[in-house]
């Protein structure tokens, strides 16, 4: 009777949440001979603000991220205007 717990960020969509499950069963078939009605799988969603590596959330990251993509974008659009002058 595998039990298989999985912790996965938040965001998602059902159907990846559905694909995940299917291919953890299949994997505990496969691997084990295990019967699919006897395995049990629990995926656990975590926030983003919940969930950190090296001192730093996902959230933290995702929001760094975020800041260095618009300063690229700024600086390339202000680039192009430059270049239009």
């Amino acid at each position: 009777m595998p039990l298989i717990e999985v912790s996965i960020a938040r965001g998602r969509t059902p159907e990846q949440l559905r694909s995940l499950i299917g291919e953890l069963h299949r994997a505990a078939e496969k691997a084990v001979g295990a019967v699919p009605e006897n395995t049990t799988v629990i995926v656990r969603e975590i926030e983003h603000e919940h969930w950190s590596r090296g001192n730093q959330t996902i959230a933290e990251r995702n929001a760094a991220a975020q800041e260095t993509a618009t300063a690229h974008e700024a600086a390339a659009n202000l680039a192009a205007e430059q270049r239009s002058h």
